[in-house]
Order: structure tokens, then sequence, then C-alpha cells
């Protein structure tokens, strides 16, 4: 038998349940789950935000465990690997955008998502479609490995396709649970990392972990802060703050792009001052799949770039999550399964 903590339905407790461990399909991968970071994105299945989304449905797509079962047609995996599986859900390798490189974009998978479409990593197993599960180096430690399956991933891949150089100015707004992961990536990629944030609170821990400088949103003109040191070449947007948002893409330098890595909904922009003038953009990026996720890995072990974390067992899932609401934890909440 495994035990899941479940979601009923949409704005409901999480219950414990108890199932028959399944059978993997076609493509698919049993995985004994080891840890599962909680992430913001999981609201989207509590509160049930995601169009079609069936319930009872088990949340977490932070995952690291190992192959407990091989379904059929299945190359490259063996029964013990250890696995990790993201946001991504899989894709079918043969369609227009998969031959172009844009599995993320998968025609057959489209809006596909662990923890959203099919059961996720709040258990002790779980189902994955092989194209979504990534190789997990066996000396990360897992609770530290988890949260880089989405938090980490997202910051790193944002980072990597911002167009920004060494040494150009880069931002990270927030610092949160992305955003203590994106000033560690921001600053080993070599780029000049400030990291805004309310208050001062988090000051310290932002140059610890790597900022050269750092802004207080509410100590005066974010946007006149960032134009007196040059303007960004990068912003990436963490926050869940749509005002914070706009409040901010003014801070853009020439051919700068803010990253917008946080749902936030509608945000007004100046077209013409914040984005023609100075050629710069507003882009949206997906978190990863799962060659991104075995880069970002890569990186943060090469780096020594880690998570820190709050850690709760996998019978106190409601009590994690809440936490992870709360905005206090610091800096991410990750479930294991002992």
């Amino acid at each position: 038998m495994m035990i899941a903590m479940q979601v009923p339905r949409p704005g409901a407790k999480f219950e414990r349940v108890e199932r028959e461990v399944p059978t993997p399909g076609v493509e698919e991968l049993l995985i004994r789950v080891h840890a599962c970071g909680v992430c913001h994105s999981d609201v989207v299945t509590v509160e049930g935000h995601f169009p079609g989304l069936q319930y009872p449905r088990v949340p977490g797509h932070e995952v690291i465990g190992s192959v407990e079962a091989v379904g059929a047609n299945v190359r490259g995996w063996a029964v013990g690997d250890r696995a990790g599986v993201g946001w991504f859900g899989g894709s079918c390798g043969h369609c227009r955008r998969c031959r172009r490189g844009e599995q993320f974009a998968c025609e057959k998978y489209l809006g596909a998502a662990t923890g959203v479409t099919r059961d996720g990593g709040y258990a002790t197993h779980m189902l994955a479609d092989a194209s979504a599960v990534a190789h997990v180096p066996l000396d990360l430690d897992e609770v530290e490995a988890a949260p880089l399956l989405c938090a980490g991933l997202t910051t790193f891949n944002a980072l990597r396709n911002s167009g920004a150089g060494p040494g150009d100015l880069v931002v990270i707004q927030g610092v949160g649970g992305l955003g203590h992961l994106g000033i560690q990536f921001s600053a080993r990629l070599g780029f000049r990392t400030i990291a805004v944030n309310r208050g001062r609170e988090k000051e310290a821990i932002a140059r610890a972990l790597g900022a050269h400088d750092y802004i207080d949103s509410e100590d005066g003109d974010v946007v006149e802060a960032l134009q007196a040191r040059g303007g960004a070449k990068a912003i990436i947007a963490t926050v869940s703050n749509a005002d914070a948002m706009k409040a901010i893409v003014g801070g853009l330098g020439p051919n700068g792009t803010l990253m917008v890595i946080g749902a936030v909904g509608t945000f007004d922009i100046d077209t013409f001052g914040a984005l023609l003038i100075k050629r710069a953009a507003v882009k949206g990026w997906y978190s990863g799949v799962a060659v991104d996720s075995e880069d970002t890995f890569a990186f943060s072990k090469l780096h020594g770039i880690s998570s820190r974390n709050e850690v709760f067992p996998l019978e106190e899932a409601q009590a994690a999550y809440d936490r992870m609401m709360s905005g206090k934890a610091r800096f991410k909440v990750v479930i294991r399964m002992d």
C-alpha cells in the first residue's frame, strides 16, 4: 500500500488516504518518493485554479525519489535509478513542437503538469511519464535538491535565457523561495547581482547568498535606484504581486528584459517610456523540461548551490502547505518521506 495526501475538492483541506501502489503503464515510471518541495504553484491544485482539473488530486512537483518499476517501451531507466520530477508533465517527442526543441509546448501534452493534471509527490509513490523525469546525481541531498526542480530550475533557466552576459546588471526581485536560489545562480553565472525586496530584514542573507547590492523597495524609488546604476539587463520577477512588477519594469536598461516567472494576472506597462525607447521587453518564462532539470542539478553541484528549507513529514502536509502560504518560511518548505 502507498500513502497519499490528496485534495478531495477545490479549497478543501488535505486528507490522508491509502491506495494500492500503481503499476506503471506504457512509457511510465513508478517512483518511490523520498522528498517533495512545497511550491506556491501548488495553490493551483488546492484552490482549483486550473481549467478542467479533476479531483481528488495529489499535488507536488518538486519530487526527488527512485525508480521502483519501469513500464513498457521505457529506455534509459532502471529500477533503483535516482529520479526527479518537476512541473513539466512530459512530451511525445514527435509532434511539430517537439521536433523543433519546444517540448514544453508539446501538442499532445500541452498544459500537462505534475501534481495538477496527474498526481504528484505528496505521496510515498507516484507515476510519471518517462519523458518528464530527470536523472538526479547520487551525491545531491534529497531535501536540498527537491526545490531545485521548480524554484531552482525556473530561476536558473530564466537567467540563462535572459540575454544577460557576464558582468551585466541583473536584478532578482523578491528574496523568497525562488529569489534566494535566483541570487545564488545569478552571482555564480557572473552577473552583477542586485536583490530587491521590501524592507531590510533579508539584506544580510541576500548578500551572504551572493548579491553584490541590495535595494529596499520601500525606501525610495526602485526605478531611479536601478537607473542610477545604469539600468538592468535583466530583471527576474519572482514575486507574486502585479503592482511590484509594474513598479520595477522602468528599471530596465537598453535591450533589457523583465523575465516574469511568477503568475500575477495582468498589470499595466508604460509601453513608450519603459519599453519602446529602450528596446526593452517583458517575457514570460516556462519552468523547463527534464534536461533543464539535469542542467540545474549539474550547475548547483558544481557551485555548491542549495536551497534553505524547513522540513515536514508527509503526515503534516497541511501544516507544510500552510507554512508555505504564510510567506514566513525561510525559504522553502519540503516534505520528507521518513
